[in-house]
């Protein structure tokens, strides 16, 4: 049967020896004397709900789903009891302010204990996962009112958030919305229309559900420029910031999906529902911004929890499984035949999962790292700087790391063989689950634009060599160790070239634009390759420095060094592949008119 168990050890490895977060925390006022043992115990807390809670939960919530009965959504068995030892652990205020009863504790905690409750159990993981998308919104736009009313209630976890943008005919195109926004006598709007795609739109696990909404004032301008954002409850709080009477927001349907069943997709009608607004009036997509940031950094999670699953299950079964003996000479011959973890294309499967996982790990860990000097660095440069890093990273580490996640599931799958077709292994929900993390809060071809136009060539590139000198100084401050040079050679090389495609997309896109559409996701991908590539360079040499010191546990770091290795040889010299594609340019893709296409 499918199991998790928390990969504590990778995970101190990253943040203890490559990330030196304990150092980093002493630098974030209020974070000062956050330790590693303290670090620890948070993990080992986290990882005994995840396993021994959220774990088992899994399979049930894909079989069981949703159930909608006119308007009303129940969760699957143990959902609601999950959710209330969750909020009663203390979890859902883990890294927010104590002014509003949060623990004051670092955002990477917060993300850390995602990466494990996400792990076990994707589809409940998601229903506080929005929650903190909420409450980082109202943190930071949100009136004082408002916090107290709402966001003190969400960091308690009595009450849950959700993000509702989309709309049936609009989709990404935000600026295409219907949902209006009357203002009213008493200052507040009435809010009609309806959103589609609402996940934890509606459900049982909580009293309340407070919906962050965007929508049109009556004189606003056309397209994004005209849109504004409302905090809308499920219940309207009373004089005593309890639930009053019910608003009129109602779920319309659940959706019937592919993958992640114990999650309530929802349609959400609002039908003159009483709302409340947040930042500026025509300034809500800005505000949004902050949801939406959380939730794609969330979604990278997302990414490395379908692969580290795949991978744990996967192995588990590659080392019992028995079929055919190894190509030079029986490995294990008292046996009727060889685990098939001896035979190599099955170690490329298993190593590519490993090094997708451990890899996106690393680029969650690092992006969190920047996260928190965002939020609670005292310089006002070291913020910044982290802020324009984190915008940097944060499509990639959405796109490339569930491009690679849904890879890595399917990987798992395919190592069970026709075992893993069925249901009972749980393997074909993880791939089913994974897919939805390339489409929502941005898919891979929106975000890969979001980072070759809007990131990189809007920029001029800054953002770019913003992160290249990170990897141009830690090559130079490892050029002259020699067991590391089969990594720094290598990177060096693909820094360098990194600019240079750049630089050619850009002189093309000055004669068309197309050029910047038809390179995107190629580059996005690309980009996500050397940035792991970079990351593992740090582990190995982190690996090299424990082996040299003579370390007690040198199975640990020499597994490191042969990923490392896998990594570069077997899986980075894909870039050699997107670097032709992106050279091709977008004359075969817009030779044929659209009115030739047929079928």
């Amino acid at each position: 049967m499918p199991d998790y168990k928390a990969p504590l050890r990778d995970m101190r490895f990253l943040l203890h020896e490559v990330l030196d977060m304990t150092t980093h925390y002493q630098t974030l006022p209020g974070s000062e004397d956050l330790d590693a043992d303290t670090v620890d115990a948070i993990l080992e807390e986290g990882s005994k709900f995840a396993e021994r809670v959220l774990g088992p939960l899994n399979g049930v919530g894909d079989r069981q789903g949703c159930q909608f009965n006119q308007g009303v959504v129940t969760t699957p068995d143990g959902f609601k009891e999950a959710y209330q030892q969750y909020v009663e652990g203390g979890w859902p205020a883990l890294s927010h302010r104590p002014e509003y009863g949060g623990q004051g504790l670092p955002d990477s905690l917060g993300i850390i204990m995602n990466e494990l409750i996400g792990t076990a159990n994707w589809a409940w993981s998601m229903y506080p996962g929005l929650s903190h998308g909420a409450m980082n919104t109202l943190e930071i736009h949100g009136t004082e009112e408002q916090k107290q009313t709402y966001l003190t209630k969400l960091v308690s976890g009595q009450w849950t958030g959700t993000m509702c943008l989309t709309e049936s005919h609009c989709g990404t195109d935000l600026g295409l919305l219907r949902t209006k926004a009357e203002p009213q006598a008493d200052g507040s709007y009435k809010i009609t229309g309806t959103k589609i795609f609402i996940s934890a739109g509606e459900h049982d696990m909580a009293e309340n559900i407070v919906h962050i909404v965007l929508a049109r004032l009556p004189d606003a301008p056309a397209g994004t420029k005209g849109i504004s954002l409302f905090i809308v409850p499920k219940f309207l709080p009373n004089a005593e910031g309890d639930i009053g009477e019910r608003n009129a927001v109602q779920c319309g349907s659940i959706e019937h999906k592919m993958g992640i069943h114990g999650n309530a997709t929802a349609v959400l009608n609002f039908d003159g529902a009483k709302g409340f607004l947040i930042a500026e009036p025509n300034k809500g997509l800005q505000a949004m911004f902050v949801f939406m940031n959380t939730a794609r950094l969330g979604t990278a999670i997302q990414g490395l929890a379908h692969a580290e699953w795949a991978f744990q299950n996967s192995l588990t079964y590659a080392k019992d499984r028995l079929q055919m003996r190894a190509l030079n000479a029986p490995a294990f011959p008292d046996k009727p035949a060889d685990p098939i973890i001896v035979h190599p294309a099955v170690r490329t499967m298993l190593l590519t999962q490993k090094a997708f996982a451990e890899g996106g790990r690393a680029l969650v860990y690092f992006a969190a790292q920047q996260a928190d000097k965002v939020s609670r660095s005292a310089q006002a440069e070291d913020k910044e700087y982290a802020d324009n890093l984190l915008a940097f990273l944060t499509p990639i580490a959405k796109a490339f790391l569930t491009e690679c996640g849904f890879e890595a599931a399917n990987h798992g799958l395919q190592v069970f063989g026709g075992h893993g077709y069925i249901q009972e292994w749980g393997m074909e929900q993880n791939v089913r689950d994974s897919r939805i993390s390339m489409l929502y809060e941005g898919t891979t071809q929106v975000q890969a634009l979001d980072l070759l136009g809007r990131k990189v060539l809007m920029t001029q590139g800054e953002s770019l060599k913003r992160f290249t000198k990170i990897i141009h100084l830690f090559c130079k401050e490892h050029a002259d160790h020699p067991e590391l040079q089969a990594y720094i050679k290598p990177l060096m090389e693909l820094n360098k070239e990194w600019g240079d495609l750049t630089m050619q997309i850009g002189m093309k896109s000055m004669q068309n634009r197309d050029e910047v559409g038809a390179a995107s996701v190629e580059y996005l991908m690309y980009s996500g390759y050397v940035t792991l590539a970079y990351l593992w360079a740090r582990m190995a040499a982190v690996a090299q420095q424990q082996l040299a010191a003579g370390t007690s546990e040198a199975d640990f770091y020499r597994a490191k060094l042969a990923t490392a290795n896998f990594y570069y040889q077997r899986i980075l010299p894909r870039t050699r592949s997107l670097v032709a594609i992106i050279s091709a340019g977008s004359a075969s893709l817009m030779a044929l008119d659209s009115a030739h296409f047929s079928f």
